[in-house]
């Protein structure tokens, strides 16, 4: 079974087991997803990121925004809504401690508790990390302009050859079972 996904709510392509056609979501144009974009971090995972940001080297919140959305690859940047509750919430639990610098900003650093308990989740961050490697390779995939001209150039085709009426069941047939033989072959690159 293959798996063409936009997003991990639920819309975005399925391969059924009956021809290898994608489950056409009727709702979206193009039978496509709609909606967020795909979450980036599990529930939890965050906390072991900034702590092995902080395990490289202490670090400001703005800069910690900055290093993760370089881990990422641009497609994502976390809001200071999300990392300063996270740094007081490591704060509170002994893992980082802060000093306030010149300019009444903080730096922030690993303790002493945070490094043990960042050495025994190991296996746990290495996973993340991977995790935001694909995403990083994704994000750096969409941006290739050869790939990018050739999507508007197939958005361009659909519009041009569907115009604004239904089109006849048999040239829709047709168009699908082009656009499904591309994903298969694209799948397979």
């Amino acid at each position: 079974m293959h798996f063409f996904s936009q997003s991990h709510r639920g819309h975005g392509h399925r391969c059924s087991e009956r021809g290898g056609r994608p489950d056409i979501r009727p709702d979206f144009p193009f039978g496509g997803g709609g909606g967020r974009r795909e979450r980036i971090f599990a529930s939890g995972d965050l906390k072991f990121v900034v702590l092995h940001l902080l395990g490289q080297k202490p670090a400001h919140g703005y800069e910690i925004i900055k290093a993760m959305g370089d881990l990422v690859g641009g497609d994502y940047t976390p809001s200071p809504g999300t990392i300063y509750p996270t740094l007081t919430m490591l704060e509170d639990l002994g893992w980082i401690t802060s000093a306030q610098q010149e300019g009444g900003r903080k730096e922030y650093r690993i303790s002493a508790e945070g490094q043990a308990r960042l050495d025994e989740q190991r296996e746990t961050v290495e996973r993340i990390l991977a995790h935001l490697g694909h995403v990083r390779n994704r994000a750096h995939g969409r941006r290739l302009p050869e790939i990018m001209r050739a999507m508007e150039n197939l958005k361009t085709a659909l519009r041009l050859r569907l115009g604004d009426d239904a089109p006849d069941p048999a040239v829709a047939r047709r168009i699908s079972e082009i656009i499904d033989r591309a994903a298969v072959e694209i799948e397979r690159c």
